[in-house]
This record gives C-alpha cells, structure tokens and sequence, in this order.
C-alpha cells in the first residue's frame, strides 16, 4: 500500500487545517487508518485512528478539537485539525494496517509538515 499525504502549512495559533492521505496498492488489505505525529526531539505518536467501520479513537491532546474521517468510495483518510496550537506544530504521518492494533506495522507515508506559529 501506497500513502501520499497532503495538506500540511504554516498556520497561525488558533487556526484550522484539513489533512489528506491518499491510499493506492494493494488496498483491499485496509482496514484501519490512522494519524501519528513526530516533533522535533520527540518520539512519533498517534493522534487518531479509524477503523474500517468508522470507530475512531483520538489523544487526549487532541480531543475536541482534530477530527478523523475516511472515504472508503476515495481510498482518502482525512484529519481536521482545529483551534491548532503551537505544541501541534510536528510533521504529521499517515498510517494503514490490518487493524487498529497492527496500524503501526503496516504502511506510513512520508509525512507532511504542519507549522502553527505563536
């Protein structure tokens, strides 16, 4: 499975931003997507995930504020990220895998850049 993310800016505190992750391949092996996110100096960490029936699960960090939806028709995941903070500044991954679980042993993306400034 192929993974493209798209949508990743510099954004002012407060703002909002639409993530993208386009899957191609062998993509009948999907079932769950996610979001995990690195800092700089930081380990790389889940943000949210989706199963293929639409259970989700996000960090506290972010709860109330990024939402994760999918586009099974598309093969699209998306993240909506509001009220951004600058601690949400990170290159931001797209993940898929089998299951929740197994996202993390499955197949990432290169990463897209989200900037919020102070």
């Amino acid at each position: 499975v192929q993974l493209l993310e798209s949508g990743g800016s510099l954004v002012q505190s407060g703002g909002s931003l639409r993530l993208s992750c386009a899957a191609s391949g062998s993509i009948f092996s999907i079932a769950a997507m996610g979001w995990y996110r690195q800092a700089p100096g930081k380990e790389r960490e889940l943000v949210a995930v989706i199963s293929s029936g639409g259970s989700t699960y996000y960090a506290d960090s972010v709860k109330g504020r990024f939402t994760i939806s999918r586009d099974n028709a598309k093969n699209t995941l998306y993240l909506q990220m509001n009220s951004l903070k600058p601690w949400d500044t990170a290159i931001y991954y797209c993940a898929a895998g089998g299951t929740i679980a197994t996202i993390r042993k499955g197949s990432w993306g290169q990463g897209t850049q989200v900037t919020v400034s102070s």
